[in-house]
């Protein structure tokens, strides 16, 4: 028996699909002021102070221009409700957008590596780098790992997958900002390939990252399940359930931030069919209340009776006297 019915408890999923559209665009146009303010010094003062490093790392807060525009169209398209053509509702558009935030990174990290390598094949042309871009250097630290605190907390709050690879994105900002401001010393200090080498290592950890949130949201969008504890903690709140008294074939996919779970439930098999069918309203309620699933398809079985899902489907022979159809 296959039960699929709205419930009041959407709203509380409407009322926090709201709340992560609005952290997204609010906690986005924050980090597109700091980026824009980042981008033009480091690049400016790069030029200026002759640092490929800094200049490197100016181009990387670049690409977190786009990536927030990213997040600001997918968590537009996202909210839109179901339709004929989408009956699971846009949730999957945060997916497509994570992974095209992954190609562009690994995208701008192969391109640093290769300018960073061009460099090191004539170190002897390598020139100092002026103090002042160490000091940019720092303040691109220290802003780059406040954003990335803020956009954290925000994306654990709102649960959402696409905030957290963005702040996540910030965090790998503040890293090459490190790197680049040690490459900058080390140039200072008599040792000027260090600049370049600074841009090289900047440039493999943006690719590192973005092969990870592109091969993360790859393996969503081929129906990867739901992690072990996460299934686990539904198949208990169905189990829980008045009346349940097992369940089955719990199986779960990832939705965007949401799940997709489908489950047999086993009942007493004494009972009609009417009360079978209220259990099964009532332990779906209880895991779109308690979890974040989007939807969940139940079946239910009798209680330690035969289930004939699991039997051989076995393709009989027309009889002698069977007459085929033309």
């Amino acid at each position: 028996m296959a039960i699929d019915e709205a419930f009041d408890d959407h709203e509380i999923d409407a009322r926090l699909a709201e709340d992560r559209v609005r952290a997204a665009g609010r906690s986005t146009w924050v980090s597109v002021a700091v980026n824009v303010v980042l981008a033009s010094v480091q690049v400016v003062i790069g030029l200026v102070a002759h640092s490929q490093g800094l200049i490197a790392d100016g181009i990387h807060s670049l690409s977190d221009l786009f990536s927030d525009f990213i997040v600001l169209f997918a968590g537009h398209h996202s909210r839109k409700e179901a339709d004929d053509n989408h009956p699971y509702g846009h949730h999957r558009f945060e997916t497509a957008a994570s992974l095209a935030l992954g190609l562009l990174l690994l995208g701008v990290g192969l391109g640093m590596i290769w300018a960073g390598a061009q460099k090191l094949q004539d170190p002897e042309l390598i020139p100092k780098v002026d103090r002042i871009a160490l000091w940019v250097a720092v303040a691109a630290l220290v802003a780059k790992e406040g954003l990335f605190r803020y956009m954290l907390a925000t994306a654990k709050r709102v649960k959402s997958s696409l905030l957290v690879a963005n702040a996540w994105h910030a965090r790998s900002d503040a890293a090459s900002s490190l790197v680049v401001g040690l490459g900058i010393l080390g140039n200072l200090a008599g040792y000027p390939i260090l600049d370049p080498v600074a841009a090289l290592i900047v440039g493999f950890m943006i690719a590192r990252m973005g092969f990870g949130f592109g091969w993360a949201a790859l393996q969503d969008l081929m129906d990867e399940s739901a992690d072990a504890e996460e299934v686990e903690a539904i198949r208990r709140t169905l189990a829980a359930c008045p009346g349940v008294m097992n369940v089955h074939d719990l199986r779960t996919r990832k939705m965007g931030d949401m799940i997709v779970v489908d489950a047999h439930i086993e009942v007493d098999a004494l009972i009609s069919v009417e009360a079978g069918h209220d259990i099964a309203v009532e332990a779906q309620a209880r895991v779109l209340k308690n979890h974040r699933v989007l939807r969940l398809m139940t079946h239910v079985d009798p209680y330690h009776r035969p289930d004939l899902d699991h039997e051989p489907q076995v393709r009989q022979a027309p009889s002698a006297g069977t007459v085929r159809p033309a």
